[in-house]
């Protein structure tokens, strides 16, 4: 067999019926797997024939390659460099900060994984099925510095300072609205009031009986 022009891909359900037999060649639990497949990784061969698959599974930050199949051993490490330089591409879409895997053989130890050690294992996610096998992993990238409490604080501290000067010039703006409102109101009273006033004494002034001076 050769694996000249392999094409890797993202396996789909039509993969399961060739799947499957790999997985359950290796002792893998078949029906977990399937309900799984999306987080697989499949080479086709020339023919059609899908040589190897692996799976990552991603949580948060962290990838987990797992379940590696190959249909031909003696093509097992060419196409174990195919997988990892398409989860490596994977991991970098996602934004990964490292790979876990507890896949054993002597090509991961080779390619950059590493034995993770006590200080470490406690940011493995508990997603990642832990079993018995050592965990080995690969740093991709720095992860971010947390953020010191204080400044934590500070920031908040910043936001809700925002927050509520915001708010009293909403209500300021809101206030300033409402005594617009009121001096409109009252100018308009004041303006009825006064023509009703002058209405009433012309009123007066016309209805008052003429005076004995005035005969």
């Amino acid at each position: 067999m050769t694996t000249s022009n392999p094409q890797v891909r993202r396996a789909t359900v039509e993969d399961l019926p060739k799947l499957g037999p790999l997985w359950e060649l290796e002792n893998l639990s078949r029906p977990d797997l399937e309900k799984r497949f999306k987080e697989f990784q499949v080479v086709d061969g020339a023919g059609g024939e899908l040589l190897g698959a692996v799976g990552l599974q991603v949580a948060g930050l962290e990838g987990h390659l797992h379940s590696e199949v190959f249909a031909h051993f003696e093509q097992a490490d060419a196409l174990r460099e195919i997988l990892l330089e398409r989860a490596q591409v994977l991991a970098r879409n996602h934004g990964l900060v490292r790979i876990w895997t507890q896949l054993a053989t002597p090509f991961w130890h080779q390619n950059g994984f590493q034995p993770a050690g006590s200080d470490l294992l406690p940011k493995l996610p508990g997603a990642f099925a832990a079993g018995q096998k050592p965990w080995l992993f690969v740093q991709l990238k720095e992860e971010a510095a947390p953020v010191p409490t204080i400044d934590r604080e500070f920031a908040m501290f910043k936001e809700a300072e925002q927050e509520r000067t915001q708010k009293m010039f909403r209500q300021a703006r809101v206030m300033k609205m409402v005594a617009a409102v009121v001096a409109v109101v009252v100018f308009l009273l004041c303006v009825v009031w006064a023509v009703l006033f002058f209405k009433a004494r012309s009123s007066r002034s016309i209805s008052s009986p003429p005076s004995q001076h005035d005969l």
